[in-house]
Protein backbone atom coordinates (compact mmCIF):
# COMPACT_ATOMS: atom_id res chain seq x y z
CA UNK A 1 0.00 0.00 0.00
CA UNK A 2 1.15 3.51 -0.87
CA UNK A 3 0.31 6.49 1.31
CA UNK A 4 1.17 10.03 0.27
CA UNK A 5 1.51 12.58 3.05
CA UNK A 6 0.27 15.72 1.40
CA UNK A 7 -0.71 19.33 1.97
CA UNK A 8 -2.93 21.10 -0.58
CA UNK A 9 -1.29 23.76 -2.74
CA UNK A 10 2.17 22.66 -1.70
CA UNK A 11 5.24 21.07 -3.26
CA UNK A 12 3.72 17.65 -2.66
CA UNK A 13 1.31 18.33 -5.53
CA UNK A 14 3.99 17.05 -7.90
CA UNK A 15 3.91 13.60 -6.31
CA UNK A 16 0.11 13.64 -6.37
CA UNK A 17 0.38 14.34 -10.10
CA UNK A 18 2.95 11.57 -10.57
CA UNK A 19 0.73 9.04 -8.82
CA UNK A 20 -2.15 10.01 -11.09
CA UNK A 21 0.11 9.61 -14.13
CA UNK A 22 1.11 6.14 -12.95
CA UNK A 23 -2.51 5.18 -12.39
CA UNK A 24 -1.78 3.13 -9.28
CA UNK A 25 -3.90 2.95 -6.10
CA UNK A 26 -2.79 5.15 -3.23
CA UNK A 27 -4.09 6.82 -0.11
CA UNK A 28 -3.50 10.39 0.99
CA UNK A 29 -2.96 11.65 4.51
CA UNK A 30 -3.42 15.35 5.12
CA UNK A 31 -0.51 17.10 6.85
CA UNK A 32 -0.84 20.66 8.12
CA UNK A 33 2.28 22.61 7.22
CA UNK A 34 0.81 26.12 7.38
CA UNK A 35 -0.57 26.14 10.91
CA UNK A 36 -3.81 27.93 10.02
CA UNK A 37 -5.49 25.62 7.52
CA UNK A 38 -7.77 23.97 10.03
CA UNK A 39 -6.01 20.62 10.01
CA UNK A 40 -4.45 21.05 13.43
CA UNK A 41 -0.82 20.60 14.43
CA UNK A 42 1.45 18.09 12.79
CA UNK A 43 1.31 14.79 14.72
CA UNK A 44 4.41 14.30 16.84
CA UNK A 45 5.07 10.88 15.33
CA UNK A 46 5.20 12.35 11.80
CA UNK A 47 8.89 13.03 12.50
CA UNK A 48 9.39 9.28 12.06
CA UNK A 49 8.18 9.66 8.47
CA UNK A 50 9.77 13.01 7.58
CA UNK A 51 12.49 14.28 9.95
CA UNK A 52 11.65 17.93 9.17
CA UNK A 53 7.87 17.37 9.23
CA UNK A 54 7.51 18.62 5.66
CA UNK A 55 5.72 17.26 2.61
CA UNK A 56 5.81 15.27 0.46
CA UNK A 57 6.53 11.98 2.13
CA UNK A 58 5.57 8.56 0.88
CA UNK A 59 5.12 5.40 2.91
CA UNK A 60 5.20 2.10 1.05
CA UNK A 61 4.42 -0.99 3.08
CA UNK A 62 5.57 0.78 6.23
CA UNK A 63 8.80 2.20 4.76
CA UNK A 64 9.04 6.02 4.46
CA UNK A 65 10.61 7.87 1.54
CA UNK A 66 10.97 11.65 1.50
CA UNK A 67 12.41 14.36 -0.78
CA UNK A 68 10.59 14.81 -4.08
CA UNK A 69 13.31 13.52 -6.46
CA UNK A 70 13.82 10.43 -4.29
CA UNK A 71 10.08 9.71 -4.22
CA UNK A 72 9.83 10.19 -7.98
CA UNK A 73 12.72 7.82 -8.62
CA UNK A 74 11.33 5.29 -6.15
CA UNK A 75 7.89 5.31 -7.77
CA UNK A 76 9.07 5.13 -11.37
CA UNK A 77 11.36 2.21 -10.50
CA UNK A 78 8.55 0.54 -8.54
CA UNK A 79 6.11 0.90 -11.44
CA UNK A 80 8.21 0.61 -14.60
CA UNK A 81 5.11 -0.20 -16.63
CA UNK A 82 4.15 3.47 -16.32
CA UNK A 83 7.04 4.40 -18.61
CA UNK A 84 7.79 7.59 -16.65
CA UNK A 85 11.38 6.81 -15.68
CA UNK A 86 14.13 5.17 -17.73
CA UNK A 87 15.42 2.03 -16.05
CA UNK A 88 19.02 0.96 -15.42
CA UNK A 89 20.55 0.12 -18.80
CA UNK A 90 18.47 2.69 -20.69
CA UNK A 91 20.70 5.37 -22.21
CA UNK A 92 18.33 8.00 -20.83
CA UNK A 93 18.85 6.80 -17.25
CA UNK A 94 21.77 9.16 -16.68
CA UNK A 95 19.97 12.28 -17.95
CA UNK A 96 16.90 11.24 -15.94
CA UNK A 97 18.84 11.07 -12.68
CA UNK A 98 20.68 14.27 -13.54
CA UNK A 99 17.55 16.36 -14.07
CA UNK A 100 15.86 14.94 -10.98
CA UNK A 101 18.87 15.97 -8.89
CA UNK A 102 19.06 19.34 -10.69
CA UNK A 103 15.49 20.19 -9.68
CA UNK A 104 16.27 20.56 -5.97
CA UNK A 105 20.05 20.82 -6.08
CA UNK A 106 20.33 23.69 -8.57
CA UNK A 107 16.99 25.00 -9.82
CA UNK A 108 15.24 25.60 -6.50
CA UNK A 109 18.20 27.21 -4.67
CA UNK A 110 18.79 29.53 -7.64
CA UNK A 111 15.13 30.55 -7.71
CA UNK A 112 15.13 31.19 -3.96
CA UNK A 113 18.12 33.50 -4.41
CA UNK A 114 16.26 35.40 -7.11
CA UNK A 115 13.01 35.59 -5.14
CA UNK A 116 14.75 37.01 -2.07
CA UNK A 117 17.17 39.12 -4.11
CA UNK A 118 20.11 37.41 -2.47
CA UNK A 119 23.47 37.90 -4.23
CA UNK A 120 24.56 34.69 -5.89
CA UNK A 121 27.37 32.86 -4.12
CA UNK A 122 29.11 30.46 -6.57
CA UNK A 123 30.93 28.75 -3.71
CA UNK A 124 27.62 27.31 -2.50
CA UNK A 125 27.56 24.91 -5.43
CA UNK A 126 24.69 25.95 -7.67
CA UNK A 127 24.44 28.27 -10.67
CA UNK A 128 22.85 31.70 -10.73
CA UNK A 129 19.18 32.07 -11.59
CA UNK A 130 20.07 33.75 -14.89
CA UNK A 131 22.33 30.88 -15.88
CA UNK A 132 19.73 28.29 -14.86
CA UNK A 133 17.12 30.10 -16.92
CA UNK A 134 19.45 30.08 -19.93
CA UNK A 135 20.14 26.35 -19.54
CA UNK A 136 16.46 25.45 -19.33
CA UNK A 137 15.65 27.67 -22.31
CA UNK A 138 18.31 25.96 -24.41
CA UNK A 139 17.07 22.50 -23.45
CA UNK A 140 13.39 23.22 -24.05
CA UNK A 141 14.07 25.02 -27.32
CA UNK A 142 15.64 21.82 -28.61
CA UNK A 143 13.03 19.28 -27.51
CA UNK A 144 9.46 19.10 -26.19
CA UNK A 145 10.37 17.50 -22.85
CA UNK A 146 13.52 17.21 -20.76
CA UNK A 147 14.22 13.71 -22.08
CA UNK A 148 13.36 14.55 -25.67
CA UNK A 149 10.04 13.36 -27.10
CA UNK A 150 9.48 11.30 -23.96
CA UNK A 151 7.42 12.77 -21.12
CA UNK A 152 8.87 11.60 -17.82
CA UNK A 153 8.74 12.23 -14.10
CA UNK A 154 11.34 14.96 -14.66
CA UNK A 155 8.64 17.00 -16.37
CA UNK A 156 6.53 16.64 -13.24
CA UNK A 157 9.31 17.34 -10.72
CA UNK A 158 11.35 19.99 -12.53
CA UNK A 159 8.65 21.04 -14.98
CA UNK A 160 6.14 21.44 -12.17
CA UNK A 161 8.59 23.67 -10.30
CA UNK A 162 9.22 25.73 -13.42
CA UNK A 163 5.48 26.16 -13.90
CA UNK A 164 5.08 27.29 -10.28
CA UNK A 165 7.95 29.79 -10.53
CA UNK A 166 6.28 31.26 -13.61
CA UNK A 167 3.03 31.67 -11.67
CA UNK A 168 4.96 33.54 -8.98
CA UNK A 169 6.63 35.70 -11.67
CA UNK A 170 10.05 34.53 -10.50
CA UNK A 171 10.65 33.17 -14.00
CA UNK A 172 9.26 35.12 -16.97
CA UNK A 173 6.72 33.52 -19.27
CA UNK A 174 8.85 33.40 -22.39
CA UNK A 175 7.58 31.74 -25.60
CA UNK A 176 9.74 28.68 -24.87
CA UNK A 177 8.57 28.28 -21.29
CA UNK A 178 4.98 29.15 -22.17
CA UNK A 179 4.83 26.46 -24.86
CA UNK A 180 6.35 23.90 -22.49
CA UNK A 181 3.82 24.66 -19.75
CA UNK A 182 1.03 24.33 -22.32
CA UNK A 183 2.29 20.83 -23.14
CA UNK A 184 2.22 19.96 -19.45
CA UNK A 185 -1.29 21.32 -19.22
CA UNK A 186 -2.39 18.84 -21.89
CA UNK A 187 -1.80 15.97 -19.45
CA UNK A 188 -5.16 14.60 -18.19
CA UNK A 189 -3.41 13.30 -15.06
CA UNK A 190 -2.43 16.84 -14.09
CA UNK A 191 -6.08 17.85 -14.12
CA UNK A 192 -7.07 14.80 -12.09
CA UNK A 193 -4.41 15.75 -9.54
CA UNK A 194 -5.65 19.35 -9.44
CA UNK A 195 -9.17 18.09 -8.84
CA UNK A 196 -8.03 15.75 -6.10
CA UNK A 197 -5.93 18.50 -4.52
CA UNK A 198 -8.98 20.75 -4.41
CA UNK A 199 -11.15 18.00 -2.98
CA UNK A 200 -8.60 17.32 -0.23
CA UNK A 201 -8.45 21.02 0.65
CA UNK A 202 -12.24 21.25 0.94
CA UNK A 203 -12.64 18.08 3.00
Amino acid sequence: MLTLYHAPRSRSFRILWLLEELGVPYDTEMVSIHGSDGAGPIPSDYIDIHPHRKVPALVHDGVPVFETPAIALYLTDLFPQGGLGPLVGDRQRGPYLTWLAYSTGVFEPAMVERAFKTPHQPALGWASADEVEQVLTRVLEARPFFLGDRFSAVDIVLGGSLQYMMQLKIIPETPVFGAYVERLGDRPAMHRALQRDGDIEES
